[in-house]
């Protein structure tokens, strides 16, 4: 490295997350073996995303920009042998997204120094990463207490005669969860037909959006689990429950070129039938207690039920006789699920998953006590995590973020249409 033998950032207290509005502090170090002489020093904090339709593309086909600032530490002169240090600081802006890193663009943010030495002499360069944390507090969110649910209706047929009708419903019992959280999915089938279905299969989703000219969606299964077909004329019931890993929270507030949403899938193979129940992962747990949860019903209460596909006016009134009570249900027994090891035991996701439990505002500069569980990193998309571990920054070995085998980036393609885009807008004024 020659007249250079250490250029190196640190921050202060080695802290390496911060929130919005936030002041960064840090040391520049120097040591050399003989003197140099240097025009400037300066370190600049900066801060961008950028997205590519291409995976693993570091040139950005759009980029933006949230912080980009640089301070003069030394003015023209020459260090003299031996260790040198120079302080600095930067004030975050309010207004600045969650650091995120996904395979086709990502949010970063670093702190570089740069000498710059007089001509025909080497420049030298230094950086250093740290990571935002811009909280999604899930009590600011509207109705996050409330269930997400979802109905569909789907006939089955052989050789174009029609053999009977299926009713597909589920919900969550909330709208919104913090990683370490339980997901407890209630599932209600009638099976009014003459045929068995095939397997039920309830699939926790992440959707990224990177939006490029030709936007890339890019969709993971995070997790599982598998229950089994109903008989021929049963109504059966299925409860599971789905643990939320780390995650990358909901909504990149201040980022305008990548969305992340998540979503419950409940389908069945046979006949085709499919249900979405939209959900939030958050930092911030929804301030609820065990007591005021609501209660999950033995018949899934069709009030605020989100229609995945109407039914057709022919069915409405087998439909009331497949939602009257008095039906005798069986339980639905679960066959596989992701979040289970080899001997069938559920896989424990550790509790000290970061998040502030509490619904009031985050006090200036929070951050877990020197005792709290260390930094780390996951793996696939990314933000930063407090877990067991080494201090220094590594990848997490918890299997069940992103397993990049479910991922269907394989080229760029436009999402399902929503039920609302599906329907004329006649046929939905006149069911008003």
């Amino acid at each position: 490295m020659g007249k250079l033998q250490e250029f190196d950032i640190t921050f202060a207290n080695n802290k390496v997350v911060y929130n919005p509005g936030e002041t960064i502090h840090g040391t520049v170090k120097i040591r050399i073996s003989n003197s140099l002489q240097y025009k400037s020093i300066k370190v600049s904090c900066q801060g961008s995303c950028g997205v590519s339709s291409k995976i693993n593309d570091l040139s950005w086909t759009v980029e933006e920009q949230y912080v980009n600032r640089t301070l003069s530490v030394a003015d023209r002169g020459t260090l003299a042998a031996g260790e040198h240090t120079f302080q600095f600081q930067f004030a975050l802006p309010v207004e600045i997204p969650t650091s995120f890193e996904g395979p086709f663009g990502k949010v970063f943010y670093k702190i570089k120094a740069a000498i710059d030495t007089p001509r025909f002499s080497k420049d030298y360069k230094a950086h250093r990463i740290f990571y935002m944390l811009n909280m999604l507090n899930l009590n600011e969110l509207p109705n996050i207490e409330q269930p997400s649910c979802a109905v569909t209706t789907k006939k089955f047929s052989y050789l174009l005669v029609k053999t009977g009708t299926l009713l597909l419903k589920s919900q969550s019992d909330l709208r919104g969860y913090i990683p370490g959280q339980v997901i407890k999915l209630a599932t209600e089938i009638h099976n009014k037909s003459g045929k068995d279905t095939g397997c039920v299969l309830a699939s926790l989703i992440q959707k990224v959006t990177y939006k490029t000219k030709r936007p890339v969606y890019d969709l993971r299964t995070i997790a599982e689990v598998e229950g089994a077909g109903v008989k021929a004329g049963k109504h059966a019931e299925w409860r599971e429950q789905i643990i939320v890993p780390p995650l990358p929270q909901s909504v990149l507030d201040c980022c305008r070129l990548i969305d992340i949403e998540y979503f419950i899938q409940v389908s069945l193979k046979s006949p085709e039938a499919i249900v979405t129940l939209p959900i939030y992962i958050g930092n911030i747990a929804f301030n609820m207690s065990p007591s005021s949860l609501p209660s999950m019903p033995s018949g899934l209460d069709q009030s605020g039920v989100i229609p995945s596909a109407p039914p057709a006016e022919e069915d409405l009134d087998e439909l009331d006789g497949l939602c009257a009570g008095g039906v005798a249900s069986e339980e639905i027994p679960t066959k596989s699920h992701s979040q289970q090891d080899a001997t069938g035991q559920p896989v424990t996701m550790p509790s000290s998953g970061f998040h502030y439990p509490l619904s009031g505002p985050l006090p200036p500069g929070f951050m877990p006590e020197p005792t709290a569980p260390l930094f780390c990193l996951s793996t696939g998309a990314t933000i930063p995590f407090f877990m067991e571990g080494n201090p220094t920054p590594v990848p997490t070995s918890c299997s069940l973020i992103l397993p990049p085998e479910y991922s269907s980036w394989d080229y760029p393609h436009e999402p399902p249409p929503s039920y609302e885009e599906s329907c004329p807008e006649s046929s939905l004024n006149s069911g008003q």
